[in-house]
């Protein structure tokens, strides 16, 4: 046998192979093939070829790895249990730049689906190499090793705090100063990801300096890089006073306004939420967004779009309104209100529904005058039909019997009230005749056209436990007029005329 024979063996051999390892990587990519490919125990099969000769079959195993183990948490399982992870930890830092891109593309794909998972990842040395790998030469290690850590510290403080001590918080702040746009927006979205879960993690991410660099990405053009600044600044200014103050300090106003007419929904929505996360926390933050047009902002975005991406805007209106009478003014004086009834007759989502509603209770519980504002966009109909609409989810009709009672319990607009006397079940009936009971005392013309109306006779339709509260307003109420025109509407007592009538001994 010739040289040239022995070595084709070795050839068909390695073509073999190669044909195999890129096959199983084009099947893995298709959901349908996973369930076939994982039955003829593809895991194992690909387990030799990471350490294959040639580079190629090492890099396309490991991507067919990856697409596996990144469709379910079982085959991402079976990755760890057979022991594939250190080996792919070793070749992290010994392999050329394709490798590992893919090493930390498997490495992502295993640990997104649990905490546990992540564990495995960390207890096998990867955080360190991954770290390496942010300070490679090329901006796609760069990028995969930055994704592989976000999918790392997003389960948990645990987790993202193992991140923190491997030392990547320093190198992410140099990746979002890269000056390319995928690896600037992995690095933001993992920071993100890293300061979410407490206040101690989030001052981490602040000491490194990284506030500055994000603030200055706010009007970057592109919307995917702009969604994840705005999503870290969050939650770097979600957890206190002092972080929200140190993210307002970067001069974010009003830049981040522009945020609020973007065309790309995920922007708006996302920089709604900066701003309510600032706005929570203070009066003082909260006037410094009315001051800086925000609240004016948040309002027209609300108006200009639909469904869970208005969310965060009603949010914030209501945090704002809930700090001081002056604040919640401010939202009435922005016409605040009419987006926020909108929200409830047009949005289908309870969830949204709820929060509406929340925030006009915010709005409307400060004074009469406040309550007046939002009565007089006649919504206290709406928030009673959802409150007893028992296709309402119990959220919904919790935020609205509490929106109901803050407003009801300050406003003194009669005209409001009454269409309520006829439907309102009795514990916000005893509201709703409550504020009747201190109106009509001292306005006659307000008597004359409770009895005009038809309320007066409904409240003497009204039955009332002896001695409760409910029965000392209907007092009150009766109080005001003379006993004739009590008796006159109480009922039964055109009955008790006509058997008089018929009773009546004409007088001849």
């Amino acid at each position: 046998m010739s040289q040239r024979q022995v070595l084709q063996v070795f050839e068909q051999y390695q073509s073999a192979r190669t044909h195999f390892v890129q096959a199983v990587a084009e099947l893995s990519a298709r959901p349908q093939n996973i369930g076939t490919l994982r039955e003829a125990g593809v895991i194992s099969l690909l387990r030799p070829l990471l350490l294959d000769v040639v580079p190629t079959i090492q890099q396309t195993a490991a991507l067919a790895l990856g697409r596996l183990a990144y469709f379910n948490d079982d085959l991402a399982e079976a990755v760890v249990k057979e022991d594939i992870l250190p080996q792919l930890v070793c070749s992290l830092s010994e392999q050329n730049r394709f490798y590992k891109k893919a090493a930390a593309f498997v490495l992502r794909a295993v640990g997104k689906h649990s905490p546990q998972l992540a564990q495995a990842i960390v207890e096998c040395g990867a955080l360190e190499a991954l770290v390496i790998c942010l300070e490679d030469f090329d901006p796609g290690v760069k990028e995969g090793a930055a994704w592989a850590l976000g999918y790392i510290a997003r389960h948990n403080s645990e987790l993202s705090q193992a991140v923190v001590d491997a030392g990547a918080v320093p190198l992410l702040v140099l990746c979002i100063q890269e000056p390319e746009i995928a690896l600037k927006r992995i690095a933001a979205s993992t920071l993100s990801d890293i300061s979410k879960h407490s206040p101690e993690l989030a001052q981490t991410v602040v000491d490194a300096g990284a506030i500055a660099y994000l603030a200055q990405m706010i009007l970057n053009p592109d919307a995917k890089l702009k969604c994840q600044v705005l999503s870290a600044l969050s939650q770097i200014a979600k957890h206190s006073v002092d972080l929200a103050e140190l993210v307002v300090e970067a001069e974010i106003f009003p830049v981040v306004l522009t945020c609020m007419k973007d065309s790309d929904e995920y922007v708006k929505k996302n920089g709604a939420t900066l701003i309510r996360e600032i706005a929570k926390h203070s009066p003082e933050l909260s006037q410094f967004i009315v001051n800086a047009g925000g609240v004016a902002a948040v309002i027209d975005c609300i108006g200009s779009c639909k469904g869970t991406v208005r969310l965060p805007g009603i949010m914030m209106l209501g945090y704002v309104a809930a700090h001081s009478e002056n604040l919640s003014m401010a939202v009435i004086v922005s016409k605040g209100i009419p987006p926020l009834c909108t929200c409830l007759l047009e949005e289908h989502e309870d969830h949204i529904k709820a929060a509406a509603a929340w925030a006009l209770g915010q709005i409307g519980r400060h004074t009469p005058e406040h309550a007046r504002a939002v009565a007089e966009t006649n919504v206290l109909g709406t928030l009673l039909s959802m409150y007893m609409d028992i296709r309402s989810s119990e959220d919904l009709q919790l935020k609205a019997k509490r929106a109901l009672k803050n407003i009801l319990q300050k406003c003194t607009y009669l005209p409001a009230l009454e269409p309520l006397l006829h439907d309102a079940p009795p514990n916000i009936m005893k509201h709703i005749v409550g504020q009747f009971s201190k109106v009509l005392p001292h306005d006659s013309k307000a008597r004359r056209l409770f009895v005009t109306s038809g309320g007066l006779k409904k409240v003497q339709e009204i039955k009332a436990e002896p001695g409760s509260l409910l029965q000392e307003y209907i007092n009150t109420i009766n109080n005001c007029y003379p006993e004739e025109v009590v008796r006159y509407y109480s009922p039964g007592y055109s009955e008790m005329l006509l058997e008089r009538v018929e009773n009546y001994q004409p007088v001849l």
